[in-house]
């Protein structure tokens, strides 16, 4: 499968695109007029410079308001698309992108805009070029593909083809099932974007909010099956016109957009096991069963009041690293690891951002299918130096520079606590406190890191994404976007900030990019679990008092079950159908890292994010009380 990418993806300088495009395994590229009008090279420079980085280039666009049009305006029209085959020659393309116009004198009309199509398909084969036809969603007679092939058919030209692009499509609710019955050979050429399903202008919305397919809403895998039935066999190409990539590094939009490509024919080859696809072999999507340990990083003397915290959250000290200063803290299927080495991978991420999360352990259905997943898809192998008798753990970069470690029950990788551990004589240990799991971990990242993550997640892992919700807090808008196995085993809230002013932009600028804020852990019975920590020295965030009146005036709830609230400082929400999520937090520590302890009850699968102002003002109100404090 050929893969293209339309230069306007990305940002930077066109060297800089074309770098980041090759460095990401693409093989061609959609250019665009100002590309090269903002180079100082020649057109046959970079046509030249596009061959050096191995590359082709697939098509030039656009020329709009080229068909249904009166003279002189016609003619006019057909002089800038002369005028185009001048730039292509010099560039070494030959084909031309033609989209649906919007001119207000256009007269449309099917025969008259086929008749055009037939003249202009003339002129490109006198000079051995070609033409495709776009339904642009807004056009003025032509905003359907249906349309648009029409338009092609009648023009009958072997050089004027049409042009799919899945956004125009989709956005526009438009089904792709008609596609199946296009001639392959019709089809010049295929673009792909992704969007969010959400009411807005579709041109407002293709020009600033298109995304890598896998990130959006759209079901793309249905426009891919019906251009795939058609027997089409060239390039497919994305199209992505995003105020966040427009912001971001070139580098990275690349890979994404490789990735999701790789992906989204990776779905499309399971969909259709009889189409032949040039695609490396990779193993399905790795299904998640559990959170199998944290590991946090530390100097000595942190580490104690980090282990002061997990006392009084009912953990106890089970057990020592075999040969690293690394100890594990336990509470039901809980495992927390602090490590204090002074070299290693650990250490560096503590010189980083101090004292942090630096790994995650993920219990999947099978370690070693899970990184060769993740290898094909571009993710970031890790590895470090393997000590005598430790295992060799399969392990990827994640978000912030922490490391992601794959597990599994089937191989020795289910022995890394009695291979890699001995258990601490003579410990007393404290009470459980009835946390039985991790309910979710929260990561905290830039706004325009939110679609590369989320991309990583779920094209790598069986986990699906919920939609995005913007997060109030006092100061500016947190981006908030869920991630969870299909059975709730494994749940991430991903977190993206524009400001350091809320108090989430404030932990990543104050800890130098670190990713996890906050564990949530689970409980059977919050008020049970509540009454133990408080007993343990645990010290609760305390609710401002006007928290309750809001839940007495959106809830009915007993005034019985308002005070037990209110006594152990535990926020409540509904979701309508049943559920209800209770939830409490530690006071903040360090840069702003907390822990979290919910209950769901009755189905309950949201996050509480309407008590997100309330939490939010009293993380902040605590910590600004704090940074007060005389020393």
């Amino acid at each position: 499968m050929r893969t293209s990418i339309a230069t306007v993806s990305i940002a930077g300088e066109l060297r800089d695109k074309l770098a980041a495009i090759a460095g990401a395994g693409f093989d061609g590229i959609e250019i665009f007029e100002q590309d090269f009008i903002a180079h100082s090279g020649t057109p046959a420079e970079i046509g030249e410079m596009v061959r050096d980085h191995g590359l082709r280039i697939d098509l030039m666009q656009p020329v709009r308001d080229v068909e249904g049009l009166p003279e002189p305006l016609r003619r006019k029209a057909f002089d800038r698309v002369e005028r185009r085959f001048d730039l292509m020659e010099q560039l070494g393309t030959d084909l031309l992108l033609v989209s649906s116009g919007t001119h207000p004198a256009s007269l449309g009309g099917i025969d008259r805009m086929a008749a055009d199509f037939a003249e202009l398909g003339a002129r490109a084969a006198a000079r051995g070029l070609r033409i495709g036809y776009e339904a642009r969603a807004w056009g003025r007679h032509v905003s359907d593909y249906r349309d648009a092939w029409e338009v092609v058919r009648r023009a009958n030209h072997p050089n004027v083809g049409l042009i799919l692009d899945s956004f125009h499509t989709l956005a526009k609710k438009v089904s792709p099932e008609a596609i199946r019955s296009i001639p392959g050979d019709r089809i010049f050429h295929v673009q792909l974007a992704d969007a969010p399903l959400i009411e807005m202008d579709l041109e407002y919305m293709s020009r600033h909010f298109r995304r890598m397919p896998g990130e959006g809403d759209l079901p793309l895998l249905d426009f891919m099956r019906s251009v795939a039935a058609t027997g089409y066999d060239d390039a497919f190409s994305l199209e992505i016109l995003n105020d966040q990539l427009r912001g971001g590094a070139a580098r990275i939009a690349a890979l994404d957009g490789r990735r999701s490509l790789i992906y989204l024919a990776d779905q499309l080859r399971r969909a259709e096991p009889d189409l032949s696809l040039d695609l490396p072999e990779m193993p399905e999507r790795g299904r998640m069963e559990g959170i199998e340990f944290v590991e946090f990083t530390a100097n000595e003397s942190e580490a104690k009041i980090l282990g002061g915290m997990l006392s009084a959250l009912g953990f106890s000290r089970v057990a020592r690293h075999i040969s690293k200063a690394v100890t594990l803290w336990r509470q039901g299927d809980i495992n927390i690891v602090v490590n204090t080495e002074q070299e290693g991978f650990a250490h560096s991420a503590y010189v980083m951002h101090g004292t942090s999360v630096c790994d995650i352990g993920l219990l999947v259905e099978d370690a070693s299918a899970t990184v060769e997943r993740a290898r094909v898809l571009g993710a970031n192998l890790f590895s470090q130096k393997i000590g005598a008798g430790e295992l060799k753990i399969p392990a990827v970069r994640g978000v912030g520079g922490t490391v992601l470690h794959f597990l599994d029950r089937h191989s020795e990788l289910g022995e890394v606590w009695e291979r890699e551990f001995q258990p601490l004589e003579g410990e007393t240990g404290v009470a459980s406190a009835g946390l039985s799991r991790i309910d979710h971990i929260a990561q905290v990242m830039k706004h325009d890191e939110m679609l590369t993550w989320t991309l990583f997640y779920t094209s790598v892992f069986d986990i699906a994404a919920q939609p995005e919700v913007d997060v109030a807090d006092p100061s500016g808008i947190v981006h908030s976007r869920a991630l969870q196995s299909s059975d709730g085993a494994v749940r991430l809230t991903l977190n993206g900030v524009d400001t350091h002013h809320t108090f989430a932009g404030r932990f990543v600028s104050d800890s130098y990019g670190s990713s996890v804020q906050h564990l949530a852990f689970a409980t059977d019975d919050i008020f049970a679990t509540a009454e133990s920590l408080a007993a343990n020295g645990f010290d609760s965030l305390p609710i401002p008092e006007d928290y309750f009146f809001e839940i007495r005036s959106r809830f009915s709830l007993p005034e019985e079950m308002i005070a037990a609230l209110k006594r152990a400082n535990i926020f409540y929400d509904e979701d309508g159908a049943g559920g209800s999520y209770f939830q409490f937090y530690s006071q903040p520590y360090g840069d702003g890292m907390f822990f979290e302890i919910v209950e769901r009850r009755g189905g309950y699968d949201g996050y509480g994010a309407r008590n997100a102002p309330y939490r939010t003002a009293a993380l902040k109100r605590v910590r600004r009380k704090a940074s007060i404090q005389p020393r």
